[in-house]
């Protein structure tokens, strides 16, 4: 073979291997579910109403609801994948799971590590407050100040909401949501900084030991989530979105869990 047709020879496998590399990157998660017929779903179970364990030891919640009825719809098989909060987005990367279903609030960051579909709900952070700041903390500027202690959980948006909108407050960060709204309840934390439709459900079942100051103070769209670049899964799960809020599905779900407080009975 002469220079020419080596190179010739070496082109035309480089072609072959990037065809091949390209056509790897475009196949969708779609072709994926349908041949499995099994829609892996990633979220962190205690996040309420989205996402909770039963006393019967079944998963349960906003996005549960959500997610089974995409499924249905697709026609396979519902797989709850319960995954720590820190190695969530790991896990849809590395192919554990088809998508998150987890109250994910769209950020900048995870946006460069992730593909959002169109926001499914707006929350924002709202606050906790001991009772015997009431009258004396009105909003979380208020806050402000190292003399407070204010809680949240580690690497979400309420972690973040502390951090740069209460620079000067003193701030603990726990690994649960559970954990954090704890030191609140036990007096040693005087407020909980978390997402408002957890903080509702909250105060409402603990009456008297907590105020909520119910007015979020930030923007928060939520999103579900699939690998970098899966513009067919995105497409579908847009379309999938219109759909049911416009044929009543999302709104029975939504009162379900948002309106009515049936199923705390059911809670862990």
């Amino acid at each position: 073979m002469n220079k020419a047709s080596k190179l010739l020879a070496s082109g035309f496998g480089i072609f072959l291997s990037t065809a091949a590399l390209a056509a790897d990157a475009g196949q969708s998660t779609l072709d994926e579910i349908s041949a499995s017929g099994e829609l892996k779903v990633c979220f962190d179970a205690g996040y309420m109403p989205f996402e909770m364990k039963s006393k019967a030891g079944k998963f349960m919640g906003f996005d549960i609801d959500l997610g089974k009825k995409m499924a249905s719809a697709m026609g396979v098989k519902y797989v709850p994948v319960n995954t720590a909060w820190d190695g969530i987005i790991p896990s849809l990367q590395t192919g554990k799971c088809h998508i998150i279903m987890a109250g994910m609030t769209v950020t900048a960051q995870r946006n460069m590590k992730v593909s959002f579909a169109e926001p499914y709900i707006v929350v924002g952070q709202s606050i906790l407050l001991s009772p015997k700041l009431n009258g004396t903390i009105k909003n979380y500027r208020d806050l402000n100040d190292p003399k407070y202690r204010v809680v949240t959980k580690l690497g979400t948006t309420g972690d973040a909401a502390v951090k740069r909108l209460l620079p000067k407050a003193t701030v603990n960060l726990f690994e649960t949501e559970t954990d954090a709204v704890l030191e609140l309840a036990s007096g040693k934390a005087d407020a909980f900084v978390y997402d408002m439709p957890y903080n509702a459900i909250y105060a409402s079942r603990h009456q008297g030991a907590v105020t909520h100051l119910d007015k979020p103070f930030t923007h928060e769209p939520l999103g579900w989530a699939v690998r970098r670049g899966d513009t067919d899964f995105l497409n579908f799960l847009n379309n999938y979105l219109s759909q049911i809020k416009g044929d009543g599905t999302y709104q029975r779900i939504y009162n379900k869990w948002f309106k009515s407080d049936a199923w705390l009975s059911q809670v862990q």
